[in-house]
């Protein structure tokens, strides 16, 4: 049997941790920055854990090797 693929566009947005949970990027950081606080903008600096729920399921149908 060929290997499965991971999905490109999941190698491009998520990074796995020393102990298995998924990393990915701050939401809302993209456009109509203009409306947000400074408060807002400084806290979705870098990167944050996804929610156990979301996680299983990107690394269940999108990293298969993860």
């Amino acid at each position: 049997m060929p290997k499965m693929k991971t999905k490109s566009g999941t190698k491009k947005r998520f990074r796995l941790t020393a102990s298995g949970k998924v990393k990915r990027g701050q939401t809302g950081k993209r456009h109509m920055m203009i409306r947000r606080t400074n408060k807002q903008i400084r806290n979705k600096r870098g990167t944050t854990i996804m929610a156990d729920v979301d996680a299983k399921r990107v690394l269940k149908s999108f990293m298969p090797y993860a």
